[in-house]
């Protein structure tokens, strides 16, 4: 069932393997949101080889961050693409200069929090395998392929990322906490922040139809 939605700017945080993908497509679906993912955005321009894809791809390539005027510029206009439609933005914005520039042009009305503890993260992630071609997500004991190392839709192969070792992804979990506690005391300030905590997805999920039913009631 879908639910009617006045034009929401949603942003939904949460940490690599946190469950934000699974919540995303529960959200879009529920609430018909437009899916604003800048992850999804930049690998379709990688792919294309755009100007932009080019310029994010060489980023990556030397281990840097893309700038924040880059990111802002390029994610800016994506949501000018969706301006009349309710949304939900994933992956942007990740400093609080980039929170700054996109309330000044977008303010957004509701961010959702996913508070998931880090120990439960590297243990699901041990557990992950990836279709590469797709970006398709399997975990084994909680999402788990029809058949063991196989893709559901192409019956090609699984893989493991290298960055999906405990030591690793702990790593990643501390950088992701320095950089967003910034954008969360942000929109902390900004009175829009919900935060979100359970130790899996359909944990999580009921918390956020609640508070997301009553909000639309009010609206």
């Amino acid at each position: 069932m879908q639910i009617k939605t006045k034009l929401l700017k949603t942003l939904i945080l949460g940490a690599p393997a946190s469950g934000k993908g699974t919540i995303s497509s529960r959200l879009v679906k529920r609430y018909g949101l437009e899916h604003v993912s800048s992850g999804d955005k930049l690998r379709d321009h990688i792919e294309k080889q755009t100007d932009l894809g080019k310029k994010v791809k060489s980023y990556l390539n030397e281990g840097k961050l893309v700038p924040d005027d880059v990111m802002i510029n390029f994610m800016v206009m994506e949501l000018k693409r969706v301006e009349n439609k309710p949304w939900l933005l994933d992956g942007f914005p990740r400093t609080v200069t980039q929170a700054d520039a996109l309330w000044k042009v977008k303010p957004v009305d509701i961010v959702l929090n996913l508070v998931v503890p880090f120990e439960v993260i590297i243990d699901r992630v041990k557990n992950r395998w990836v279709h590469l071609p797709s970006g398709r997500v399997y975990n084994i004991g909680f999402n788990t392929p029809k058949v063991m190392g196989k893709d559901d839709e192409t019956g090609e192969a699984l893989m493991q990322r290298p960055d999906d070792k405990p030591e690793a992804v702990k790593k990643r979990l501390e950088i992701y906490e320095s950089m967003t506690k910034p954008v969360i005391d942000f929109y902390k300030g900004k009175g829009i922040i919900k935060h979100f905590e359970g130790r899996t997805s359909d944990e999580i999920w009921p918390k956020i139809t609640d508070y997301m039913d009553n909000l639309l009631k009010k609206t």
